[in-house]
C-alpha cells in the first residue's frame, strides 16, 4: 500500500507539474487545431481521389485526424514525454539520485509519465477534437460501453507509447548523447504512428508489418476500436502483449544499465 500511495503521488506530480505550463498548454491545443486542420483538408482530397482508403470513408478519415491530434500530445507519438529529461540526467550524472530512490526506476518514471498523459490528453486534446466533431463530419460511436473500451485502450497506449520511450531514454547509458535516439523517436513515430497517414492504408507486406509493430497500439488500434473496426477484445489483448514485451525488456535493460553505471563509477 505504501508504494501504491508512492507512485500515486508521482502521478499527481507528473499531473501537476505539466498544469503549470498554462500558456504552452494553450499554445499547444492552438498548434493541434491548426495542423488538424491542414491535414483534415489533405485527407478530404485524397479520399475523393482514393474513396475507401484503408477501408475508411471520408467520416473515418476525418475522425482518425482528430484523434490523432488529440492524442499526439497525450502519448508522445514523437517524443516529448519524460524521455529526454531522463537521457539529460543519466548524460550529467544525476541519475545516480533516481538509482538511490526507495523506489523502481522503471516504475517512477512511469507514474510520472501517466500523470503527463492524463494532463495532455485533459488539457490539450480535448479542445482539439471538439472542434474537429462540430465543423467536420466525424464516424464516432453512441453507444457509452464502446467510449469506455476505448478509454481504456487509450491507458493501453499510454503504457506501451512510455514502454517504447524508456528504451529511447536507456539507450542514454550507452551512447551518452540521445539526439539521435531522439530523433529516430520522431521519425518512427510519425511513419509508424500514423500521424502521416493511416497504418490501413499503407499497401502490401508495409502495411502487414507497420500493422504488428508496438506504435500500432498507441493511435491506430484505439481509432478502429472507436469507429467500430475493430474488436475490442484483440484490441486490448495486442497493446497488452507490447507493454509486457516492452516494459520487460525495459527492466532488463534498465539491470543491464544499473551495472554499467557501477563499473563506470557513477
Amino acid at each position: 500500500m505504501g508504494s501504491a500511495r508512492l507512485y500515486a503521488a508521482v502521478a499527481v506530480g507528473g499531473f501537476r507539474r505539466y498544469a503549470t505550463y498554462r500558456a504552452a498548454t494553450v499554445a499547444g491545443v492552438f498548434t493541434n487545431t491548426v495542423f488538424g486542420l491542414i491535414l483534415v483538408y489533405t485527407y478530404l482530397a485524397l479520399w475523393d481521389e482514393r474513396p475507401h482508403l484503408g477501408g475508411y470513408d471520408q467520416a473515418q478519415a476525418v475522425t482518425f485526424v482528430w484523434l490523432g491530434q488529440a492524442l499526439y500530445a497525450t502519448l508522445a507519438i514523437q517524443g516529448g514525454g519524460f524521455e529526454s529529461e531522463l537521457m539529460e540526467r543519466v548524460r550529467t550524472g544525476d541519475v545516480a539520485i533516481d538509482l538511490y530512490r526507495p523506489a523502481d526506476l522503471q516504475l517512477w518514471w512511469l507514474a510520472g509519465d501517466l500523470g503527463r498523459s492524463l494532463f495532455q490528453l485533459i488539457g490539450r486534446g480535448v479542445v482539439p477534437f471538439v472542434v474537429g466533431v462540430l465543423f467536420f463530419p466525424t464516424a464516432l460511436p453512441d453507444d457509452p460501453l464502446l467510449w469506455l473500451a476505448f478509454l481504456v485502450a487509450v491507458v493501453l497506449a499510454m503504457v506501451v507509447s512510455f514502454a517504447i520511450r524508456f528504451l529511447v531514454a536507456l539507450s542514454g547509458f550507452w551512447l551518452m548523447d540521445g539526439t539521435g535516439a531522439s530523433q529516430v523517436l520522431m521519425v518512427t513515430g510519425m511513419f509508424c504512428g500514423g500521424m502521416a497517414l493511416p497504418l490501413n492504408a499503407f499497401p502490401g507486406a508495409l502495411g502487414e508489418v507497420v500493422r504488428q509493430l508496438p506504435w500500432a497500439a498507441l493511435l491506430q488500434m484505439p481509432a478502429d476500436l472507436l469507429m467500430g473496426e475493430a474488436d475490442p477484445l484483440s484490441v486490448f489483448a495486442f497493446q497488452a502483449g507490447w507493454a509486457v514485451v516492452l516494459l520487460g525488456v525495459g527492466r532488463l535493460v534498465q539491470s543491464a544499465a544499473t551495472r554499467r553505471v557501477v563499473v563506470q563509477g557513477g
